[in-house]
């Protein structure tokens, strides 16, 4: 699953100060081995150069689209 700009995803990085949090994805960057690489913004920063095994997708809960 790839990830586009402004998605909210929830971080898994033990080593990081924002492990378990939720933030937004601001950049997509494709990495020279065709990989992608995600910059989210949290609440008190941002981490840059995460891959998508790190994030999970937040459910925005609308479900009213029909």
């Amino acid at each position: 699953m790839s990830f586009d700009e402004d998605d909210r995803v929830i971080l898994h990085d033990e080593h990081s100060e924002y492990d378990g949090e939720e933030g937004t994805i601001t950049q997509v960057m494709e990495t020279m081995f065709g990989d992608e690489t995600y910059t989210v913004n949290f609440e008190d920063g941002q981490e840059a150069g995460l891959s998508e095994e790190q994030l999970d997708l937040v459910e925005s809960g609308d479900d009213d689209e029909e």
